[in-house]
């Protein structure tokens, strides 16, 4: 299996990824910001129907790294996005 490269900066887009990837990917994305100390990102999943929203907040709620998300504002997203806040130890 090929190892995926993630620039680590504020926001990811889950478009290209396959739902089984997302658990593993934002754990390492999350994990990439926190040595990189980027504590606020935006994670887009997209509008649809809502599966990928609802996988990516059910991720999100398990990580002890993860300080606080929500959705994020009309201009960056709405509820195609969700913004994390990463806890600044290492909680």
């Amino acid at each position: 299996m090929a190892v995926i490269e993630i620039p680590v900066e504020d926001v990811l887009d889950l478009h290209t990824f396959q739902p089984k990837e997302i658990a593993r990917l934002l754990e390492d994305y999350l994990n990439a910001c926190f040595e990189a100390r980027i504590y606020s990102v935006r994670i887009v999943h997209g509008k649809g129907q809502g599966v990928l929203r609802a996988l990516v907040r059910r991720v999100l709620g398990k990580m002890p790294r993860v300080a606080s998300f929500c959705e994020a504002t009309p201009d960056a997203g709405g509820w195609g996005a969700t913004m994390v806040e990463l806890r600044r130890d290492d909680g």
